[in-house]
């Protein structure tokens, strides 16, 4: 699988980045393991993860995926076949971007994930009341430890992407990398208009997240039956709105011409964004993985771009 680099830095992933918010949530832990086994004999090598996945499931706190990721490091030896990212901010147990908040959430990440160093660490959200200087000198001291390797913004502004690009060169202070923004054929207004410019200007690698907008654009949804199935059906039901179906209608008939999933097509319609480095997209099963390596492998013509930015333009 042909790797893409990760903005500035020496890091090389592939097109498709595995979402691990499904570990220990719709993917049990020998569920997950053999989805990483498949991610990895794939050439999938890019996951996500968070230390609060996944806090939301009865009966969770928060760290079940990074536990799982630790096990399966631990089982298979693949760390080294992996660039690994995960994240401190949003986490009611570890809140903010403090300096000592990041120092103590890296040490607990990297116990549950039974690594000495993340790849990718990202601030899963902007922390306004904490100035940039001491998130970033925090990360700079995980970086010397060798703790860390890069660093990234979720869920910041444009402004404040620039904001601390300025910071990290004034002060000396690493400079984030990545950034993991809200994209997908959906929702496009957010990052079209104000980030994407951002991160070309500061030469940020693009990870996207609810690149299938909860599942909407694999075009399994497609009544309220389907939504009460899912665990993830209460995120949907917002998507089914006449621009969604046109979505949809259009995604079938590009899926259709190449012989492919809808799934697939919408990660390729990302993939196919100079901006984008690589969609963050999960799975449940071994067939779903292979639908996330296809979509990688897969290229849009022209006619198949246009025909999806038609149907997902938010300006009419």
């Amino acid at each position: 699988m042909h790797k893409r680099k990760l903005g500035q830095s020496a890091l090389d992933v592939s097109p498709i980045c595995f979402g691990g918010n499904v570990f220990g949530w719709t993917a049990d832990e020998a569920t997950s393991f053999s989805l990483l086994d498949e991610l990895v004999d794939g050439g999938i090598d890019f996951i996500d993860t968070a230390d609060t996945y996944s806090r939301w499931v009865p009966g969770n706190s928060g760290g079940e995926s990074e536990t799982i990721i630790g096990k399966w490091f631990k089982r298979s030896g693949k760390r080294h076949n992996v660039v690994l990212a995960t994240k401190v901010g949003l986490w009611d147990a570890r809140p903010g971007l403090s300096q000592a908040n990041i120092l103590q959430a890296a040490d607990d990440s990297l116990r549950r994930l039974q690594t000495d160093y993340i790849d990718v660490y990202f601030s899963h959200r902007d922390c306004p009341e904490t100035p940039l200087e001491e998130t970033l000198a925090a990360y700079q001291k995980l970086i010397e430890a060798g703790k860390v390797r890069v660093i990234g913004a979720s869920n910041y502004s444009g402004a404040r992407l620039d904001e601390a690009a300025a910071v990290s060169a004034r002060e000396g202070l690493p400079a984030y990398q990545v950034l993991q923004p809200e994209y997908n054929l959906y929702d496009r207004q957010g990052y079209e208009r104000d980030i994407e410019a951002a991160a070309a200007r500061n030469k940020l690698a693009v990870v996207t997240y609810y690149s299938l907008a909860s599942g909407f654009l694999s075009g399994k949804y497609r009544n309220g039956d389907d939504l009460k199935k899912s665990p993830r059906g209460a995120n949907v039901e917002k998507y089914f709105t006449a621009r969604g179906e046109r979505i949809l209608d259009a995604l079938d008939e590009v899926s259709a011409r190449h012989g492919t999933t809808q799934a697939s097509v919408a990660l390729a319609w990302l993939l196919a964004r100079p901006s984008v480095t690589a969609p963050i997209a999960s799975a449940t099963s071994r067939e779903q993985v292979r639908a996330l390596v296809a979509a990688a492998q897969l290229k849009l013509g022209a006619d198949d771009v246009e025909l999806l930015d038609a149907a997902s333009n938010y300006d009419d």
